[in-house]
């Protein structure tokens, strides 16, 4: 391999413009990281502090190893949404050591609406569920919610994607063998009772941990019966009499300690193995990654640029360099792991699609990771590449990257339009794990490029009509409320206040969240059928 030669001017006007408009977005989302991690009510902080129970970071900090990374999931879901204070959708969750053994935590933040589940927290919860299964990560479980969110219960309830699915899937876990452990810190009522029910090993503390399928309001309404949370079900009825749960703990401290314990005891499978490098930081700094991305998403950049701040030593082995150029393809390691990198320098053309295919599937035969840097408009349209066949060269693409088997990583860097999304493998593409930079935009298409459609189109069935074309006010009255709709539901916060991705991340910090991820990949088989392809169109 050969080290990427910059030819960066870290002195020119243009990139001292972009490094500030970067500059600006990482401020915004620290601002809005920290806002979602600590801002709740006082009286909420102080409600919780006079129960005896710890606040879910101060949890997390004993949970965990000693100054390990904690790889947080979804941080800034719900964003926005609901009154804008369903922080984090109500769940911290991420990926962090016990032990020294990877293992995924989810817990309760019982500072938001006392730890209520909004539809958002659900999809939060299955999403973590998804990472764990295909991972094969131990899931970690604080518990202390007081159910689903009445008022939106109907989009919580019934479906195959609601909660109903969160246990179906602790069972499949179970099959898989994938260890679940869940501290009971407090109640866990109705739906919220089979967490700990369907889990492994429970851990429950006494006075402020409950489980019961009815609370003692519902007991009084539909039998009469006056009941206390601790005497319907806590530690001392589900330790002793019920055994529902297997561990007593004095209080949450004393519970995270037995959590600890436990993971201690799992058995340690084998990781999967890699042809590992001596891990190297970059030549250049990560943190220039600011003044190389165009602040106009418009304006083209290089991505070996970008390729060449994340990856070992900036070494990079470009598969087939002089052919597809707008997609840039190759071999690297980060943090030691080796890659194979697909990163967009402009629309798919059928030689860039053939060229990803060829790559994906050497890739896939050899176990190597694919890491996909995601800035792309969409495949090119036109008369002659139709003739061309650029339908089913793009088919072949997005055929190999659904049925690659290796894990796959993606990172949308700038825009993310159109098909070009499923083929750089977007969220419906099953990556392990898919973040977007603070300055990208994701849809079918921009706003500009979608009014436009629509005022042809118009313009169109006027003419059909015997009618004259559109004033230029009205097609202002068109294409106004779409780029307007179109930039804000594009928005990078919008799609992470969705869970439509795993996060918004810094720039400079991808290639550690990136090493992470592998990191955690390779707690699983890395494949769990032969390799193979489906059917290339000719």
């Amino acid at each position: 391999m050969h080290v990427i030669e910059t030819k960066i001017d870290t002195g020119s006007e243009e990139y001292r413009k972009n490094y500030e408009a970067m500059e600006r977005l990482v401020a915004d989302l620290k601002d809005e990281l920290h806002k979602a991690r600590f801002e709740r009510p006082a009286k909420d902080i102080e409600r919780v502090k006079s129960q005896g129970k710890m606040l879910v970071r101060d949890k997390l900090d004993l949970l965990l190893d000693r100054d390990s990374p904690f790889l947080e999931i979804a941080p800034l879901a719900a964003r926005g949404l609901y009154d804008g204070k369903v922080h984090q959708a109500g769940l911290v969750a991420g990926i962090g050591l016990v032990e020294g053994r990877e293992v995924l935590v989810v817990a309760s933040d019982p500072t938001i609406k006392g730890g209520a589940v909004y539809p958002l927290g659900v999809k939060k919860n299955l999403r973590c569920q998804t990472i764990a299964m295909e991972n094969r990560l131990p899931v970690v479980s604080l518990l202390d919610s007081a159910g689903a969110y009445l008022p939106l219960q109907s989009e919580i309830f019934p479906d195959i994607d609601d909660g109903g699915r969160i246990f179906y899937n602790q069972a499949i876990m179970s099959k898989m063998g994938i260890p679940q452990i869940t501290a009971v810190m407090g109640l866990c009522t109705a739906g919220g009772a089979y967490v700990p029910a369907m889990s492994d090993e429970v851990v429950h503390v006494r006075r402020t941990g409950a489980i019961f399928l009815g609370g003692p309001p519902l007991v009084r309404a539909a039998t009469g019966e006056e009941v206390t949370a601790d005497e319907l079900g806590g530690a001392e009825v589900h330790c002793i009499h019920s055994g529902v749960s297997d561990y007593f703990a004095e209080d949450d401290a004393h519970a995270i300690s037995i959590v600890r314990s436990i993971v201690k005891n799992l058995p340690r499978p084998e990781k999967t193995r890699l042809a590992m490098r001596e891990p190297r930081p970059p030549v250049y700094d990560p943190k220039e990654i600011y003044g190389i991305v165009s602040r106009d998403l418009r304006v083209p950049y290089d991505c070996r640029e970008i390729i060449a701040r994340m990856v070992d030593g900036s070494e990079f082995l470009e598969f087939k360099e002089l052919y597809g150029t707008t997609l840039v393809c190759g071999f690297a390691s980060i943090h030691g792991y080796p890659v194979g990198i697909l990163g967009n320098n402009g629309v798919l053309f059928s030689d860039s699609s053939l060229k990803a295919t060829q790559f994906i599937q050497l890739c896939d035969r050899r176990g190597i990771p694919l890491v996909f840097l995601q800035n792309i408009n969409g495949y090119i349209i036109g008369r002659e590449y139709e003739r061309l066949g650029i339908t089913k060269d793009g088919h072949k693409m997005v055929n190999a990257v659904s049925t690659c088997t290796v894990p796959k990583f993606t990172v949308i860097v700038g825009a993310s339009f159109g098909a070009g999304n499923y083929g750089m493998c977007g969220r419906a593409y099953s990556p392990r794990f898919l973040w977007m930079w603070p300055n990208a935009q994701i849809g079918v298409m921009g706003g500009e490029q979608a009014a436009g459609v629509l005022i042809t189109l118009k313009n169109d069935q006027n003419a059909k009509a015997g009618l004259p074309p559109l004033t230029p006010e009205e097609e202002e009255a068109i294409r106004g409320p779409i780029v307007e709709a179109a930039s804000q539901q594009g928005d990078a916060y919008y799609s992470t206040a969705n869970l439509w991705d795993d996060g918004i991340l810094d720039p400079a910090q991808t290639r550690d969240v990136l090493g992470l991820a592998i990191s955690a990949a390779l707690n699983a088989p890395l494949r769990d059928d032969a390799v193979g392809f489906g059917i290339f169109r000719m």
